[in-house]
């Protein structure tokens, strides 16, 4: 039996990309099925029912075929509250959907919830591939031959935790698509990529809802419901925006375990893949060590940043006034982040968003031509030079900006340079050239004079 992998070389890749929905009951084996189709570890997996809560596309191909895989949460007919988002984002998945694989568990056989979601995609009209899934060995294929009673054709005997028999499924799905070929995703081109983080339950799938005008991510007061990085394609100022809203960062990953671990790693690398971080912080709560934690994550990632505050509707003139002194104290180093004051419930202000996306993005690409640099530089020391260190005096020989996105600086210098003045620099250079909403990385290259013998 073949098995997936990664390789892309050769891809038809012009045209619309098929969406193929991998669906089915809590813990069948989906998100196992998912990443033994992408190749990699990508979707969340722990042996707990639930932990997959939205609608998440990820990039696949298969036989030089590339589509859109959109791993779903378990679907539970019969389920509430939470449950009963979770199920209506599976149906908007299907809804979606060019090809359908319906996972179920080929141990247990087909339950009744199994039947009642047969029945809902028999109503869909949608190509079904039904993936017997848990058949590890010959010993099972007797246990899948008996799904045939679901009325959705041949079950696909499959093992997505050893990848036996998921090459088959996989050709039987790229029979069932359209005839449209698939396209690649370019990370360089498209759409501006905002990431939404922030700790659990600050409000960020409230806020990608409200963006969007309607309901596409699972939203509960229960803190910690996206654990998944989900992708949404948003129309925002006339033009259109990837948001990616991530999981709540609780504590450092390496603090982190089971599936908050892997939910935290799939967030620190949303955070690689967007170029601009939307910071959500809780306003109606005072600013706690894990609000610094993220913004320095941020920072060390080297993305634009907006801060915004949320709950801004159920604030009181107090704490108001005592939110504006905590950042003041606790924010000192990010002053330059443009400030957004929202409601992600009510949608108050959210338009503002737009705005100062485009000022940090803009910070964040901005090039310093080197001769102005230097000329800044040469004003900059003449007027503050360096204190005396070790009875000799540091000079900045010259710079250069190496880089942009973010804005990256070498000062070549006579001596080293202690960091409360390359802090001044740093303040000045954005004094003079804006660098709104991008941090700024300062490095220098020092050129000791060589002592004759």
């Amino acid at each position: 039996m073949t098995e997936p992998t990664e390789a892309t070389d050769h891809l038809d890749t012009s045209g619309p990309l098929p969406v193929v929905a991998v669906v089915g009951r809590p813990n069948v084996g989906k998100s196992t099925l998912v990443n033994r189709i992408l190749g990699r570890r990508e979707a969340v997996v722990e042996d707990v029912p639930g932990v997959t809560r939205d609608r998440v596309a990820y990039e696949a191909a298969w036989a030089g075929r590339a589509f859109t895989l959109l791993d779903t949460g378990g679907w539970d007919p019969e389920g509430e509250g939470m449950a009963a988002r979770i199920t209506a984002q599976a149906e908007v998945a299907v809804a979606a959907a060019d090809v359908v694989v319906f996972v179920v568990d080929s141990v247990v056989g087909a339950t009744d919830a199994d039947e009642a979601v047969g029945r809902v995609l028999r109503r869909a009209g949608k190509p079904v591939i039904l993936a017997a899934n848990k058949v590890d060995g010959p010993s099972g294929e007797a246990d899948a031959t008996a799904l045939w009673n679901l009325g959705l054709g041949e079950p696909h005997a499959v093992s997505a935790l050893h990848g036996r028999g998921s090459g088959d499924m996989l050709d039987a799905v790229l029979a069932a698509m359209p005839d449209a070929p698939a396209e690649s995703f370019d990370v360089e081109s498209g759409p501006r990529r905002v990431a939404l983080v922030g700790k659990p339950n600050v409000g960020k799938s409230s806020l990608l809802n409200k963006l969007a005008g309607e309901d596409r991510v699972v939203v509960d007061s229960v803190a910690g419901t996206t654990v998944d990085p989900v992708d949404e394609m948003v129309v925002l100022g006339d033009r259109e925006w990837r948001f990616i809203d991530t999981a709540g960062i609780r504590r450092r990953v390496r603090e982190a375990s089971g599936a908050e671990y892997f939910a935290s790693l799939r967030t620190a690398t949303a955070l690689e893949r967007a170029e601009v971080a939307v910071v959500l912080v809780d306003a109606s709560e005072p600013l706690a060590e894990q609000d610094l934690r993220i913004i320095s994550m941020v920072e060390e990632a080297g993305r634009a940043l907006v801060l915004a505050y949320n709950k801004w509707d159920l604030l009181d003139e107090e704490r108001r006034e005592t939110l504006e002194r905590e950042i003041d104290r606790q924010l000192v180093r990010v002053r330059w982040a443009p400030r957004v004051n929202v409601s992600a419930l009510t949608g108050w202000h959210v338009d503002r968003l737009v705005r100062a996306m485009d000022t940090a993005l803009e910070g964040w690409g901005t090039r310093v031509p080197t001769a102005r640099l230097n000329s800044f530089l040469g004003e900059l020391v003449a007027a503050n030079p360096h204190p005396l260190r070790g009875g000799k005096q540091p000079r900045i020989l010259f710079g250069t900006q190496a880089d942009v996105r973010p804005p990256r600086f070498v000062l070549f210098t006579s001596g080293f340079l202690e960091a409360s003045y390359r802090r001044f620099i740093e303040r000045r250079l954005r004094e003079e050239f804006g660098f709104a909403g991008t941090p700024i990385e300062l490095s220098m290259r020092v050129r000791e004079r060589r002592s004759r013998r």
